[in-house]
């Protein structure tokens, strides 16, 4: 990376954003540092922009592409299809114009649909309240007549409708009680009494829990308020099928919409840069990085922009700030899935893909081994990079790894003689007797003891590489004697005891070589005897015990590979005991479905693990800060960026 710096008149700014976004390579740095500086603070201040007001924009977008996708029916598929636009188009005035009329078109839609929705709620809740008193053939603003009162009431549904007659009778009042209608929860009543009985008839309707309802502004009976009521709600619905049909009318300009959203996307990234410069209104500041390999394209551009500017190499009290870009081809760019889920490397750490990208390739396969689980991999990995493109942080990294993963799947699917299990044997046995394998260089249930050195094997070769990375890193830093006493030591006394396995040195010359390089080793760098004791004893116990934990964890690498053999077989030989191809097929397809699935995510989550502990652990430095450019990130198109 470059530290870059650049002055330029204010009244630039947009264009100058414009060309930075164009050219996707430049991070602005927040000005926080700058203005704790009193000095700087008097100068100059954050520019402003129209963040707020672009964020909303997009707010409203969305909501009118989920209201046409919602009304519409419009279906996307299980991938969204991304077609290719001109940065040219991408940027024409026309198409945001349009789109946005259709936005704010689609928007006012909705809140009409909004309004009519709560209304006819309001209109539905008015009539169910008035339902119960649709056969009672009286005005509901009558309250009674010179001498009598008319009330409208409820009990409880339980309420003994005779009970009640019975006791207005016995309170001696002049008073008529209807039974208007009942449902589970409540009965519905017309009490007539006469006004000078009203007092004693409501104390004697109180312990039958009776409530007064009243009707507000209501007038005519409440069958005329009803066919009322269900002439608005008729007229709200259909009003409502008009906006719909208005929403889903906008659907053919749901692409253009689209490409409004990723738009508006550029251009919040561009305002949110904006208000990370410093100005004065006649100048402006920042601060940011390059990659160094695109510096010079960034130096032409603001030449020709009659800006002022310089790059620099960061110095070392930057490190922890300058951000980390990895730089892979198209085999190690994949594992930046794996990087980034873990932590990005130090800036002056080491890039680990390229070490990572083999072992995890290698391990993946190694546990799944099977060609059919493979070449589900390599379709699914080709079908979806063709149809969908992925463009996200993880999917653009994921996909292509689905592929790797298949390849190295098929090849030890290849080595182990494993499709599907031995669905192939199976199936040939049933249909016509006879016995059928595919040819195998070992199987995972009979050569089990081979495959676990095998694994072993491998994790020491992992383990050493770290260990040389990490020797590497020491001797760039001007530790080479550290390195040497360190891992150096440690090879040696690896070497010693392959030499003495093998038969080649004498177990006794390397038991002795190898107490002596451990003291060496161990004790460089400690103060006083007891100093260098104590690294000697510790060095070997946590080297021993490190060193043994880590390479037997490789052995996970046989258990999966086995697991995964034996789960096929057991489905696919229980599919074969029923004796019919059809069942047999079902089973073994079912079970095998679900064993890919176990294992796809099983052996990616215990490949992640040897290389997040026992690999990264040797040498990894992480910290860093991912570069974040100034870039148009789209999610509808791909922008075909002219030169």
């Amino acid at each position: 990376m470059k530290k870059l710096r650049v002055v330029a008149m204010a009244d630039h700014r947009d264009e100058l954003l414009k060309g930075l976004l164009h050219l996707g390579c430049v991070e602005i740095s927040e000005p926080d540092g700058k203005l704790a500086d009193p000095a700087w603070a008097a100068l100059l201040k954050r520019g402003s922009s129209c963040l707020t007001e672009t964020r909303g924009e997009i707010t409203d977008v969305n909501t009118a592409l989920a209201a046409i996708k919602r009304y519409a029916q419009t279906k996307d598929g299980m991938f969204i299809q991304r077609h290719p636009i001109s940065e040219a188009e991408f940027l024409s005035a026309g198409t945001v114009e349009r789109a946005r009329a259709v936005s704010k078109d689609v928007g006012e839609k909705l809140q009409d649909l909004t309004r009519l929705q709560s209304e006819e709620a309001r209109l539905l809740s008015r009539k169910a309240s008035l339902q119960p008193w649709a056969s009672l053939d009286m005005p509901l603003e009558q309250a009674g007549t010179a001498h009598t009162v008319f009330q409208l009431g409820v009990c409880p549904g339980a309420t003994d409708t005779g009970a009640v007659k019975t006791a207005l009778a016995a309170a001696d009042t002049a008073t008529e009680l209807y039974e208007v209608s009942a449902d589970k929860q409540q009965k519905y009543y017309l009490v007539i009494c006469h006004k000078a009985d009203a007092e004693t008839v409501q104390e004697t309707l109180r312990p039958f829990n009776f409530s007064v309802t009243a009707f507000q502004n209501v007038t005519g009976t409440a069958a005329e308020n009803i066919q009322a009521l269900d002439r608005q709600v008729a007229e709200n619905r259909s009003a409502q099928e008009a906006a719909v049909t208005a929403i889903v009318q906008s659907a053919e300009a749901r692409d253009a919409l689209r490409v409004y959203a990723d738009r508006l996307n550029a251009e919040a990234a561009k305002d949110a840069n904006a208000e990370r410069m410093l100005t004065d209104g006649t100048i402006l500041f920042f601060e940011g990085w390059v990659p160094a390999e695109q510096a010079k394209e960034v130096e032409d551009f603001l030449a020709r922009s009659g800006c002022a500017w310089e790059t620099a190499d960061p110095t070392e009290e930057e490190i922890s700030d300058v951000p980390v870009q990895l730089k892979n081809n198209w085999f190690t760019k994949p594992l930046n899935m794996v990087t980034d889920m873990y932590s990005l490397p130090a800036y002056n750490g080491v890039d680990p893909n390229p070490l990572m990208a083999p072992f995890f390739i290698l391990f993946y396969g190694m546990m799944m081994a099977d060609m059919g689980y493979g070449l589900l991999m390599i379709a699914a990995s080709l079908f979806i990079m063709k149809k969908a493109r992925p463009n996200g942080p993880t999917m653009r990294h994921m996909i292509p790894l689905l592929g790797l993963g298949g390849v190295s799947t098929f090849i030890w699917g290849a080595l182990t003689g494993g499709f599907f299990g031995d669905f192939l044997t199976q199936i040939v046995k049933l249909t016509t007797g006879g016995d059928f394998a595919l040819p195998a260089l070992f199987s995972p249930l009979d050569d089990a003891v081979p495959v676990l050195i095998g694994s072993l094997i491998l994790g020491v070769l992992q383990v050493f590489t770290g260990m040389a990375v990490s020797v590497y890193k020491q001797v760039k830093r001007g530790e080479a004697m550290a390195a040497l006493c360190n891992e150096g030591a440690w090879y040696l006394v690896f070497l010693l005891g392959g030499l003495a396995a093998l038969g080649v040195l004498p177990m006794k010359v390397a038991l002795i070589a190898i107490v002596v390089v451990l003291v060496i080793g161990l004790s460089y760098g400690k103060k006083g005897v007891f100093g260098k004791l104590i690294g000697i004893f510790g060095g070997i116990y946590n080297g021993v015990t490190g060193y043994f934990s880590d390479i037997l964890s490789y052995s996970r690498l046989m258990a999966l590979m086995l697991a995964g053999a034996v789960v096929a077989q057991v489905f696919n030989q229980l599919g074969a005991m029923t004796g019919n191809v059809i069942t047999f097929v079902i089973i073994a397809m079912i079970g095998n479905a679900l064993n890919f699935a176990l294992n796809l995510l099983g052996c990616y989550v215990h490949d992640m693990r040897l290389q997040c502990l026992e690999f990264f652990g040797r040498f990894y430095e992480d910290g860093g800060k991912a570069f974040t450019p100034l870039d148009t990130t789209t999610k509808y198109v791909d922008i075909v960026k002219n030169k």
